[in-house]
């Protein structure tokens, strides 16, 4: 069920917030550490503007001694990429029972891992665009025109090229000709060992925004997503100026229903929790088709679940607290 603008505006979080230790996950040493430490200072900011008591870290060999030191009772996880979207940093602070916002290790993984992911979605009957998965291994000993050509014949053109695993548009393009092809290949493989091409769907690029404030899972207005240059890449999330966002995204009643039930179906079906974003293509007959999900969204100033939220009539500080607030109730 989408969240109306009206909906939840009464969320204050429980009484509890201003006696919660949060610590507020950010930085790392992937690709987009700069984008994770806006993210983790916009969060900061938002809980301590609600009243919870919140420290800003890095992941990094400090972390498990503060976090034996003086356990917090949440952690919010701002890392993106690797270390905050592929479980492994979950896993840790599962043993260190420390509870946190977010999915758990085993479903983190999974989205983490764009053709997992679009496996699950596709038996659990998501549309998401038809794909291959490619080693750079595999692409070396087939023999690279050859297995390139074999692609644009099956999938034709054009094409999108993405890292496997990854985000922010790192790496990504788009092939419209078959000799664009192999830079593409190329360029994906600078960020990862294993490229997803998948057949390109044109339409309206739309984020869907998923929250979890105690009355299960509810996707947030869908936010359109109109780059200058026509693709979302890394330029076009963080430069200002270079995308414009319309929050509620330009839909009709119907289209966007479907989109907020597919939305919410491919949370459910990648076993979520408390919070993701679902990105997706509506095609010219209004179907929506899954891009990939993130199940740590970014939290910038022009990031899309902040700006989902906004658009549902939600406090950014007080939905953040209701989720630590969650989150704390499960230290085992």
């Amino acid at each position: 069920m989408a969240v109306s603008p009206a909906a939840h505006t009464s969320v204050t979080g429980p009484a509890t917030t201003d006696e919660l230790h949060v610590l507020v996950l950010a930085g790392g040493l992937s690709y987009e550490r700069d984008v994770s430490l806006r993210s983790g200072r916009r969060v900061l900011d938002a809980l301590r503007a609600v009243g919870v008591e919140a420290e800003l870290r890095d992941a990094d060999v400090a972390l498990l001694p503060a976090l034996a030191a003086d356990p917090p009772d949440a952690v919010v996880i701002a890392l993106h990429g690797a270390t905050g979207e592929d479980g492994s940093l979950r896993g840790v602070l599962d043993l260190c029972d420390v509870p946190y916002v977010g999915c758990d290790a085993r479903a983190s993984r999974l989205a983490w891992d764009k053709p997992s992911a679009k496996a699950v979605l596709r038996e659990a009957g998501i549309p998401t665009p038809d794909w291959v998965a490619l080693p750079h291994d595999r692409f070396s000993e087939l023999g690279a025109v050859a297995v390139l050509d074999r692609i644009a014949d099956r999938l034709g053109l054009p094409l999108m090229v993405k890292p496997a695993q990854g985000g922010s548009g790192l790496g990504a393009a788009v092939v419209r000709d078959a000799a664009s092809l192999p830079a593409a290949m190329v360029g994906c493989f600078a960020y990862d060992q294993t490229a997803l091409v998948e057949r390109y769907v044109p339409g309206m690029d739309v984020a869907v925004s998923v929250l979890d404030l105690g009355e299960g899972p509810q996707a947030l207005p869908p936010v359109e997503i109109v780059p200058r240059n026509g693709v979302y890449d890394y330029a076009a999330r963080y430069t200002a100026g270079r995308t414009t966002w319309h929050a509620p995204a330009r839909l009709d009643p119907g289209t966007t229903e479907r989109v907020a039930e597919v939305a919410l179906a491919a949370h459910t079906a990648l076993g979520l929790r408390d919070l993701s974003r679902v990105d997706l293509i509506v095609d010219a007959e209004g179907q929506p088709h899954v891009l990939e999900v993130n199940v740590s969204p970014g939290m910038t100033e022009t990031s899309l679940l902040p700006l989902a939220v906004q658009a549902a009539g939600l406090d950014f500080g007080r939905a953040l607290g209701t989720l630590v607030t969650r989150a704390a109730a499960r230290r085992p």
